[in-house]
């Protein structure tokens, strides 16, 4: 399955447990186990979910440090999740180039939020790659 649809997915989730008030990774339980009427999760939609709960409140305190007037918890649910799902991508998956991050939340920004959210998505994830911290390789000793 694509990774675009693995994001959608993702999104999905963590927006339900948004929306629900309810402990993402118990929600992601619940979808594992039992997926209803929809095929199971992708792997890295299961990736992605996990990732931004262990990493939720880092996440949200870069956003919140990058964002010009709006913190994420006065975001519309749709943006504040879309936002975390790319800023889990950039900061903590090595795999996803930083700009496939940003075009893939742009994607899902132009498809499923107001007019005035793509711009302000783009200028947020752009700020936190500017920004975001370089981890560096450990340095081997010999002995």
């Amino acid at each position: 399955m694509a990774r675009s649809t693995a994001r959608k997915r993702a999104l999905n989730t963590l927006y339900e447990a948004d929306e629900k008030g309810q402990d993402i990774l118990s929600l992601l339980d619940e979808r594992i186990a039992e997926p209803g009427a929809q095929t199971p999760l992708p792997e890295y939609s299961i990736e992605i979910v996990r990732g931004v709960a262990d990493h939720l409140k880092d996440i949200d305190g870069t956003l919140n440090r990058h964002s010009t007037g709006w913190k994420v918890k006065r975001m519309h649910a749709v943006d504040r999740n879309i936002l975390r799902i790319a800023t889990w991508e950039i900061v903590y998956n090595d795999d996803i180039p930083d700009k496939v991050a940003i075009d893939e939340a742009l994607h899902l920004a132009k498809t499923l939020c107001d007019d005035d959210a793509p711009a302000f998505i783009h200028g947020l994830l752009s700020a936190v790659c500017a920004h975001k911290p370089t981890v560096e390789a450990p340095t081997e000793t010999t002995d």
